[in-house]
């Protein structure tokens, strides 16, 4: 594991429980974990059980006795750090995004594919039982055409313009860490999801702003432009034809993590919102008209997604799990030689449409999405 923050906790949870609930070949040894700040990742390592520290990430990759790399730091580490693991033989899993721009996301590709490695991206979302249902009622037919996708992803941590830039906790803000804003962290989410669900984005409109245009950064103390974007607003046209909106701020007071997705099609329309991620909300126009209406369907019963594994039918799990199922899918594919998805070829697809959505921002046109 290399990182100790927010993502390297939960990554480390559904490594400790994967092998508790579900039967796979392979077994998680929490070998080693790694971080700048050696008190830091000591503590995290006691904390979540992991046999070593490492200071170094390039003194982890050198072991023999290391077989995947969690990668859980800034998004400018993730390609020098991939690239590297591959060369080393190593099977990784990146944090989300891939990559600071699709060129660099294609290298990080080319490495991974050269050497073999299996890899994945935590795109973890998709591993929500109510959302792999979405998926399930998609590829049945049950919408019929799609017509309309809309998404959107909201937050308002940043309001405050006390709130510095950079370092540990907010490195979000520090376009030189993170890429870009709202698009990159959040928006990077909806269109993962829609892509899987709804197929390729072929062209975007978008436009972005930057509320506070200055903070101080954490690691100068100085005042320093801000770079990201704040927010993020844009329209989408898929290859299947269908029209999409999407929107991300972290300026939206009184939201913390409001994600939310609605698809209409011919026949039915499915809602789902992370804030009641046990639930799926469905409409089907080929009812009765006498009970024709949205269903709000519990996911919590043995023959949904993932759910045989865990409680009895009627009681519901949480954000937590989607991390354990997407350990336990990367794992099965080792078994079958099937690899689960997003691999970094399919989260390259997602980077493709953020940097599409960044150009569409400052040329103020409709850019076409890179293949």
């Amino acid at each position: 594991m290399i990182g100790c923050g927010f993502m390297g906790r939960a990554h480390s949870n559904a490594y400790r429980k994967v092998g508790n609930f579900f039967d796979l070949e392979h077994e998680c040894v929490l070998q080693a974990a790694c971080a700048r700040n050696k008190r830091n990742v000591t503590a995290f390592a006691a904390q979540w059980g992991y046999a070593s520290v490492e200071t170094d990430w390039r003194q982890l990759l050198a072991r023999d006795d290391i077989d995947l790399v969690d990668i859980c730091v800034p998004n400018d580490l993730h390609a020098v750090i991939a690239t590297a693991a591959a060369k080393a033989g190593k099977m990784i899993l990146c944090e989300k995004p891939l990559a600071m721009n699709g060129s660099q996301g294609r290298q990080m590709v080319a490495a991974v594919e050269k050497a073999r490695v299996p890899n994945m991206v935590w795109y973890n979302y998709r591993r929500l039982p109510a959302v792999t249902l979405a998926k399930q009622l998609i590829d049945e037919g049950k919408l019929g055409r799609i017509f309309h996708y809309r998404a959107k992803f909201l937050q308002d941590w940043t309001i405050s313009p006390e709130l510095p830039q950079g370092g540990t906790g907010l490195w979000r803000l520090d376009v030189k860490a993170a890429g870009s804003g709202v698009t990159g962290d959040l928006l990077a989410h909806c269109i993962d999801t829609a892509l899987w669900l709804n197929g390729r984005i072929e062209k975007v409109s978008a436009m972005t702003e930057t509320f506070i245009k200055t903070r101080k950064h954490n690691l100068t103390g100085k005042l320093a432009k801000v770079g990201i974007d704040d927010a993020c607003a844009f329209l989408a046209r898929f290859g299947n034809g269908s029209l999409a909106t999407f929107e991300s701020t972290r300026y939206a007071r009184g939201h913390k993590a409001l994600y939310t997705f609605e698809i209409n099609g011919e026949h039915a329309s499915i809602f789902w919102d992370l804030h009641d991620l046990h639930r799926l909300q469905y409409f089907d126009h080929r009812d009765p008209s006498n009970v024709r209406g949205w269903r709000n369907i519990h996911v919590s019963d043995s023959d949904q997604p993932y759910l045989k594994h865990w409680w009895v039918p009627g009681l519901q799990i949480g954000y937590e799990h989607s991390f354990v199922h997407q350990v336990a899918d990367f794992l099965k594919g080792l078994e079958t030689g099937q690899p689960a998805g997003p691999t970094f070829r399919d989260a390259l697809e997602t980077q493709f449409v953020c940097d599409a959505v960044l150009k569409s921002a400052k040329t103020q046109k409709w850019e076409k999405v890179a293949k």
